[in-house]
């Protein structure tokens, strides 16, 4: 996979924090915040699907009517722990 460079400004606090956690772990200030880049980047991206989704719900339920009821997820999820686990319930209006 091709390789870009990025430059960032740090402020001298920063860096020197870097700097001593990067050597606590053992590991170059390199590795530390391209580290951090991709754990950011995963979880807003997992962050803006989980919205989306959400979005896609509302949209879905306006359009259709169609809900389950919070009594209804309660008493399914209330047999996650039992050897009978029930089925989800049905969206119904």
């Amino acid at each position: 996979m091709p390789v870009g460079r990025v430059s960032i400004r740090l402020d001298r606090d920063v860096r020197e924090r870097v700097k001593r956690l990067a050597e606590k772990r053992q590991r170059s200030s390199h590795w530390l915040l391209r580290n951090a880049i991709h754990q950011y980047v995963d979880r807003e991206e997992a962050r803006e699907l989980f919205f989306q989704r959400g979005e896609n719900a509302w949209r879905h339920h306006r359009k259709t009517g169609k809900n389950v009821s919070g009594r209804e997820v309660a008493a399914w999820l209330s047999t996650w722990a039992d050897e009978d686990e029930a089925a989800p319930p049905a969206c119904h209006r």
